[in-house]
């Protein structure tokens, strides 16, 4: 029952045995890479090894060479049932033949191989740029990045190029006779193909990197949106708010709309913060407690000028405006809020009043009415 032939593989027979062979083939290649992967991971720890980055790669390129010699002992466990066919007419078994196309299960097991490889050589570039910028002094995380992403689009584009051709596939042809099709295709997903543009004009250009703090500004939101980028993909971007939430937004947006980069500006930024005092308030005596304000905070540059200046004379009162520079960091809204707490405590010590709106509302009766109430 169990030799009773189910299907034919090529110029195998296959049956439950070779089934049941090759599932436990890969259940136990599962088992055996994790099991390595694990021990590795746990010997490099018991050693004081970080497992980060190159190492990691590595403990990678090991766990995944195991299903590579599954898949070949997958194959030889068709002899199980097949001890007449040999390893190299199962190769040469044709699957596909015509005039302009032949596909057979060496060409197929090369192609697999060559995905195989391409992966490895991703990982293999990556512990090749990992070790070539983490040896410079102005260590560059996002060129890094930069540089492992475009290599690896590279290395899959050669190897589907390649597989295309293994298969006798002309590639002229192909692009001339689906001219049209490419067409409609280009304007169902038009809105893709331009953020996949847009992805690779950031990924040349280098404008915005891993880790920047970014503000978009954006005529669907009422306030501007602070961020900080945490990976860009070809037509996505991955960004962190303030609030710790996760967006991926279409890279067009980045190109597009109106982006400023804190990181690769200057150091420090020009703030500004209003505050209204009473009409007969001393503006000598208001502007010297900003002053002292503003000095206070341990983020504020002192080597840049702090003005004070009036800005217009209100209808509630005097309204002020104090400016300094300060750290063009994540927490920037943090430094004027601890900024205006102390406006606030000084305020209160020397008596500086606050003002806010009155209004008197005056009720005007019909005497008509009154003198027949």
């Amino acid at each position: 029952m169990m030799s009773q032939t189910l299907f034919e593989l090529g110029p195998y027979n296959v049956c439950l045995w070779n089934i049941f062979a090759l599932a436990i083939i890969y259940l136990v290649a599962f088992i055996l890479r994790r099991v390595v992967h694990q021990s590795l991971k746990q010997y490099l720890i018991g050693v004081n090894i970080r497992v980060e980055g190159r190492r990691t790669t590595w403990l990678r390129l090991v766990s995944q060479s195991i299903y590579l010699i599954a898949a070949y002992i997958a194959i030889l466990s068709f002899k199980i049932n097949n001890n007449n066919v040999s390893f190299k007419e199962f190769l040469n078994f044709k699957l596909v033949e015509s005039k302009t196309v032949n596909i057979s299960f060496f060409q197929i097991i090369i192609v697999i191989v060559l995905f195989f490889a391409a992966r490895m050589s991703v990982n293999f570039v990556k512990l090749y740029f990992n070790r070539k910028f983490r040896q410079q002094k102005n260590y560059n995380p996002s060129t890094e990045y930069i540089y492992v992403q475009l290599s690896k689009y590279s290395i899959y584009i050669f190897a589907i190029l390649f597989s295309l051709n293994l298969f006798n596939i002309n590639l002229g042809l192909l692009l001339t006779g689906s001219a049209a099709l490419l067409a409609v295709i280009g304007f169902i997903f038009q809105e893709v193909f331009k953020d996949m543009f847009s992805g690779l004009v950031l990924l040349f250009e280098g404008t915005l990197k891993i880790g920047d703090i970014i503000e978009i500004r954006d005529s669907k939101f009422k306030e501007p949106v602070f961020a900080r980028i945490l990976k860009i993909n070809v037509r996505t971007t991955q960004i962190e708010t303030r609030d710790g939430n996760v967006f991926i937004i279409p890279n067009a947006k980045l190109t597009q709309e109106y982006v400023e980069n804190w990181s690769q500006g200057n150091e420090a930024t020009r703030t500004t913060i209003f505050v209204n005092v009473q009409y007969g308030t001393d503006t000598a005596l208001v502007s010297n407690l900003l002053k002292q304000a503003a000095l206070s905070h341990p983020k504020v540059k002192k080597s840049h000028p702090i003005q004070v200046r009036l800005r217009n004379l209100g209808e509630n009162g005097l309204e002020m405006e104090l400016l300094f520079w300060a750290e063009n960091t994540w927490d920037i809204n943090n430094y004027k809020s601890e900024v205006r707490l102390e406006i606030d405590r000084l305020f209160r010590e020397y008596k500086i009043i606050i003002p806010y709106p009155h209004r008197t509302i005056h009720v005007q009766t019909d005497k008509h009415a009154e003198n027949n109430f």
